[in-house]
């Protein structure tokens, strides 16, 4: 080739060189041009941990969250980490506007000419961006070009220090057992269990080393790999003067110094925070709640949970004892108070307060009764005989009670009845109103579980059960004048963006008269000061309730109020229908460990405030009352009944209702009234001594009429 050749041919590789760098500076000005600026971007949502708080502010724990972060202040973070970071990881960091244009370039050119993932190009300020506003490492050309162009910006609006402290609140350090340990103070917690101030040099280097592979270099998957990215870490703090050389090498013979922390797994009421967690899924789904970062505010009182733990440790202080289940909501609110129950069965994690399904024993004899009063019945007027029932209702089949030991040939009112507990007495009545409608009542109340509306659930025998927490609910509604509340365990939540929904506040559904629940209040206040439930007195007239013991005394029940507070005790063997026959030396019934328990509890818990229910003004019309069973009574011998009391009526041949479909074979729940009564009005096992030391006072409200010698004079 000839001179005028060679000149022509370099010529044009010029020109080629020359046209594609025009090219290549056209592509890139347009590629920069296309990437949003900050101004036009939000910052994504870092993952954390959601924070439980009890009313009173208290934090109780985190619910389980995939990310685990809990950010610091910059005077929080220790400066050796500060100084180990911008060492190993941008050591040209003060110094540079937020991009290092050598590694950038040196980067590209890689990707340009080989196609390789961009490596090692990314600043702190880079790395930052990428996390607040992008998400992903992608390694391309273009995502480094978006990196580089936020950082220049993020650079210009935010000092060194500020950058720096962003960086280490947010960037990952590692995963353990799925959950990613996001910022210094969650890694410090997770890797070596304390904060991260109370760090030495040798962990805050490892610390250090771990944001460039959290995986590879995870020190408790990895420890070799961990240990060698922490020894190169001291070496280049040496190498730029933050640390000595004999510091370094001091610090490079250190072993690692691991502990798996429990910060994040710690909580102070581990099974009401399940509670709340099963609330928030339901009301927010399931994703939401795992993400995390949110404020949940509760309604729980520390300090009548503490009470209730105190009074179960007190009253079940055995190994082998039954479990007890305390759960108390306030009225009106439907504020979830307190959720306790036995130390030695949380470990199997099921809510026994809100989730064991239990028969009820005779607190379901409370809503026959509200049926009654709804219906204008006089309790003080009304008289059933209290004897041995053996006779078939046409229509709800056999009913077999064997009246409470002492009563044969009485009668007695249904005020007095109720003091007895007398299962005969309760059952006819709840046959006169209508067992559909004393369903209705105890649904209305605020019973949830599935009802059937047939005479057995008059003395508790339920199809599914209820738990402690339906129990407390019903009874508050009774309490707050016939208001009634959905239980909350929930009052506030603070999302990540700021937001704030208020969702502890309802409006109270009316539901009964306060005529109708101040007659019942009056009567279950007796039962505490004159009637089975005397151990339940704990020194305030103002305060009602009642006991419940099912078959074979497998659940033992105490359930009541006062003005401001509902209760509800159980206690039985989680396990099965486990019968309490010998626990610490008694046979377990409502009117003893459960009322103690009760006692106990709610002398803690009100701290001696005692205030009178509201006043009457509603006051119940009461009218005659003409149940069929009262009228003409099945007497002791094999009888048939008539048909049963329609709803409403009260007239001796009343309309038929329909036949309810016959219950399953070998179902062990309560179908039809038990063939006895429950141990509690049986009588059957001595009671221990009183608990309360001083005598209940006479009881407020009416006296009951004679209870006896009213035979034939209904």
């Amino acid at each position: 080739m000839t001179r005028r050749g060679h000149v022509g041919l370099l010529a044009a590789v010029a020109l080629l060189i020359g046209a594609a760098a025009v090219v290549g500076a056209v592509w890139f000005v347009a590629l920069w041009q296309q990437i949003k600026p900050l101004a036009k971007r939000h910052p994504l949502l870092l993952g954390s941990p959601s924070e439980v708080f009890a009313a009173d502010g208290t934090p109780l724990g985190y619910l389980p969250s995939s990310s685990l972060r809990t950010p610091l202040s910059a005077s929080q973070i220790p400066r050796l980490l500060k100084e180990a970071t911008v060492a190993i990881e941008d050591q040209r960091f003060y110094h540079n506007n937020g991009v290092d244009l050598t590694s950038v370039a040196r980067a590209a050119v890689a990707d340009l000419l080989h196609g390789e993932p961009i490596q090692g190009a990314s600043t702190i300020t880079m790395q930052l961006v990428r996390n607040l506003y992008l998400g992903q490492d992608l390694k391309t050309l273009k995502q480094k070009l978006a990196e580089a162009k936020l950082a220049l910006e993020f650079n210009k609006r935010h000092g060194k220090e500020e950058i720096l402290t962003d960086y280490l609140n947010d960037v990952t350090y590692g995963t353990v057992e799925g959950q990613s340990a996001i910022g210094v103070q969650a890694a410090a917690l997770v890797f070596f269990n304390k904060p991260v101030w109370k760090l030495d040099l040798q962990q805050l280097a490892l610390l250090a080393g771990l944001p460039q592979a959290p995986s590879e270099y995870n020190p408790f998957l990895h420890p070799l790999l961990a240990r060698q990215r922490r020894n190169e870490v001291l070496a280049k703090m040496a190498e730029l003067h933050y640390i000595s050389k004999a510091q370094a090498r001091a610090a490079e013979g250190a072993p690692l110094e691991l502990e798996r922390g429990s910060y994040y797994s710690h909580r102070i009421e581990g099974l009401f925070l399940e509670y709340v967690r099963q609330e928030l899924d339901e009301r927010y789904g399931e994703t939401v709640v795992a993400d995390g970062g949110l404020k949940i505010y509760t309604t729980l009182d520390l300090e009548m949970q503490r009470a209730a733990r105190a009074a179960i440790e007190e009253t079940l202080p055995g190994k082998g004892d039954p479990a007890a289940a305390v759960v108390s909501v306030e009225p009106l609110t439907g504020y979830i108070r307190a959720m306790a129950e036995s130390p030695q069965y949380e470990v199997s994690q099921f809510n026994l307060p809100a989730s064991a399904r239990r028969q009820a024993g005779s607190t379901f004899k409370v809503f026959v009764l509200l049926t009654a009063l709804k219906e204008g019945v006089d309790p003080y007027t009304t008289y059933y005989p209290s004897e041995p029932l053996h006779f078939v209702d046409p229509h709800y089949g056999p009913i077999e009670i064997t009246a409470y030991s002492g009563t044969l040939g009485a009668d007695y009112n249904i005020a007095t009845a109720l003091l007895q507990s007398n299962d005969p007495i309760f059952t006819l009545l709840d046959l006169d109103v209508g067992p559909q409608s004393v369903k209705r009542t105890a649904e209305e109340a605020g019973i949830t579980a599935p009802l059937e509306g047939i005479p057995a659930e008059a003395l508790g025998g339920l199809k599914v059960g209820v738990s402690p927490l339906e129990m407390a609910d019903a009874y508050a509604t009774i309490a707050s004048g016939g208001w009634r509340a959905r239980p909350v365990a929930v009052t506030k939540v603070v999302f990540p963006d700021g937001r704030v929904e208020e969702i502890g506040r309802q409006q109270p559904v009316k539901v009964f008269s306060n005529g109708i629940t101040g007659e019942a209040t009056k009567l279950l206040q007796q039962y505490i000061t004159k009637g089975l439930g005397t151990r339940a007195y704990f020194g305030c007239p103002y305060a009602g309730g009642k006991t419940g013991t099912t078959n074979n005394n497998v659940d033992a029940w105490f359930v009541g109020f006062t003005a401001h507070l509902s209760t509800a005790v159980w206690i039985g063997y989680p396990q099965g229908r486990v019968p309490m026959t010998d626990v610490e030396g008694v046979t377990v019934e409502g009117p003893n460990l459960p009322a103690e328990l009760w006692h106990s509890y709610m002398e803690r818990a009100t701290a001696g405030s005692c205030e009178p229910f509201p006043a009457i003004t509603e006051p119940v019309v009461f009218r005659p009352f003409h149940g069929y069973y009262m009228t003409h009574p099945p007497g002791g011998a094999e009888a048939t009944g008539a048909p049963a009391q329609a709803e409403g009526q009260s007239g001796p041949t009343p309309p038929q209702p329909a036949v309810p479909p016959a219950p399953p074979q070998g179902t062990e729940e309560v179908r039809r009234p038990p063939a006895r009564l429950p141990a509690e009005e049986a009588g059957e096992h001595p009671p221990r001594a009183p608990k309360p030391p001083r005598e209940p006072p006479p009881p407020t409200g009416g006296e009951a009429p004679p209870a006896v010698g009213r035979r034939g004079q209904r």
